[in-house]
């Protein structure tokens, strides 16, 4: 008998028979020695390891995310812990800055304060009225403070000693101060090269400048721009030599016998803080004291 098989290869059954003794011979061989339970074994050893070893990177590779996210929590949490530290920081400098700027103008204040031979009181600037053309600053020193009407009032800034204005109202605590560019206020003045005289007021605000009258059309070719005008010291409502302002324009006008001068203020008033009140009828202890 012939067992047939696709193109036509043929088996013969005693092979078929013979095939399958071999492979139950071996197989009761194996389970009569212990090889095959033993191979069985090693086989079954190996899947264990091998899913436990999966098993193993898997838990690692969740424990390595898990640890990951919170590591950049922790990093988002400091970044965060420094860059307020950074701001405060930052804001801390600021201070300092300011803090420094503000001793160096107090500093540059006294120093001025005591220099002068006329009995002064510093001052701070704490409101200005600037809706008209007649503004006032108010400061916060008054009649307890030895301040009294129509003293004039003085600043130093950027290192130039300059005209601020004078008082023109005292309360107990506070003052008023008519500033030079208020229209009111008309000062005697002169011009500090030629020393001729005039007379200058304001135009209403600080950021306009202020004007010199009465002088000579003469002195035309003598006037230069950026020439310093003072105070002239008469009737002693000022000081002598006190700053005013620097000629910036100069006008001619064809009907008038005197020039129109155009000055820019020595004191920048959009920037003024501290002043100086003067008593004119008494000389500065304070300078008699740091000479001691």
């Amino acid at each position: 008998m012939a067992v047939k098989s696709h193109n036509n290869f043929r088996i013969r059954f005693p092979e078929v028979l013979l095939i399958g003794f071999i492979i139950l011979s071996g197989v009761s061989l194996g389970f009569h020695t212990g090889g095959f339970i033993l191979d069985v074994k090693k086989i079954g050893f190996s899947v264990v390891s091998s899913v436990e070893k999966a098993v193993h990177y898997v838990v690692d590779g969740v424990a390595d995310t898990v640890g990951a996210v919170k590591e950049l929590h922790q990093l988002r949490k400091d970044y965060n812990e420094l860059v307020i530290k950074l701001e405060k920081y930052e804001e801390l400098q600021r201070s300092n800055v300011d803090i420094r700027k503000e001793n160096e103008r107090l500093k540059e204040q006294l120093g001025f304060s005591v220099s002068m031979e006329e009995k002064n009181i510093p001052a701070l600037i704490i409101s200005r009225n600037l809706d008209n053309a007649y503004s006032y600053l108010t400061i916060d020193k008054g009649s307890v403070n030895g301040i009294k009407k129509n003293m004039p009032v003085v600043a130093f800034q950027h290192g130039n000693e300059g005209l601020v204005g004078k008082v023109v109202q005292v309360g107990m605590f506070t003052s008023q101060v008519m500033p030079i560019y208020n229209m009111d206020n008309i000062v005697s003045c002169r011009i500090q090269n030629t020393r001729d005289l005039g007379l200058v007021n304001g135009m209403g605000s600080q950021d306009k400048p202020i004007v010199m009258q009465y002088v000579r059309k003469r002195v035309l070719d003598e006037l230069h721009y950026g020439d310093v005008v003072v105070t002239s010291g008469e009737n002693d409502n000022y000081m002598r030599d006190i700053p005013i302002g620097t000629i910036s324009k100069i006008t001619v006008i064809d009907y008038n016998s005197s020039l129109n001068i155009e000055l820019t203020p020595i004191i920048d008033f959009s920037r003024l803080e501290n002043i100086v009140v003067v008593n004119q009828k008494e000389l500065n202890d304070r300078k008699d004291k740091e000479g001691d």
